[in-house]
């Protein structure tokens, strides 16, 4: 069941937002929580102190007290993986929204359309992150890493490491068995020596792949334009 949160000092525009939001999730046959907040302060507390669960939150950007911005910065930490909707009849605040890795940005003129479709394709990311896990087994540990934590994989010698939000583990295999073993459309080779799971792809610039942790990957001259045609192939197919 997914979690969503939506926030905006405006009561009205609460009631719109859950209305599309109810309308959305009924439509694709998805079941989902909703929580309504016309007070930031109090999203900001349930998040930060009381530790609440979110998959997607849907945020004004003009609200008294905490901003939408401040809040998207504010919570980060707390839910990393969060899908983020900033909602805003100001846009110029766009740039700053791609700053925070904000998920999409609808203007409040085009609301019904806008929000409707950024709804669909976030709760059709939110369903491909989930799910699958790489294992690594030996004799003495059994780890399960899931899919959607893991940012990229490095050849180190013998041994692929694996970067995911969790910390470093590290497997005796080549990246092509661990490729093989993942066999998962979101996985990538940028490089003869390292693996990115795409959807932590935030940008491609000067040659290197930006992620979602601030991490700039190289990608190889011979792979580049590969990796582009794959990265539009993707998300042209899944959102």
């Amino acid at each position: 069941m997914l979690r969503i949160a939506i926030c905006d000092d405006d009561s009205r525009s609460v009631a719109e937002h859950k209305g599309i939001t109810e309308t959305c999730l009924a439509q694709g046959g998805n079941i989902g929580e909703i929580t309504v907040y016309t007070d930031s302060g109090n999203l900001l507390y349930d998040i930060t102190e009381d530790h609440f669960f979110f998959d997607l939150i849907l945020l004004d950007i003009e609200m008294p007290g905490n901003s939408g911005m401040e809040i998207a910065e504010k919570i980060r930490p707390c839910l990393p993986n969060v899908k983020i909707i900033f909602i805003t009849s100001h846009i110029e605040y766009a740039i700053d929204a791609f700053e925070l890795s904000i998920f999409r940005y609808v203007p409040k003129n085009d609301i019904q359309r806008r929000l409707a479709a950024a709804i669909e394709d976030a709760v059709k990311l939110i369903a491909l992150e989930d799910g699958k896990t790489f294992t690594i087994q030996t004799n003495s540990r059994l780890e399960k890493i899931p899919y959607k934590d893991i940012f990229y994989i490095e050849r180190e010698g013998k041994n692929a490491s694996i970067s995911a939000a969790g910390g470093v583990s590290k497997v005796r295999k080549s990246l092509q068995q661990v490729f093989a073993e993942l066999d998962a459309e979101e996985f990538l080779f940028i490089d003869r020596g390292c693996i990115v799971n795409m959807i932590h792809i935030m940008q491609i610039k000067d040659g290197m792949a930006v992620l979602k942790n601030g991490v700039a990957l190289p990608i190889s001259r011979t792979h580049l334009q590969e990796v582009k045609a794959q990265i539009n192939h993707y998300w042209g197919m899944h959102i």
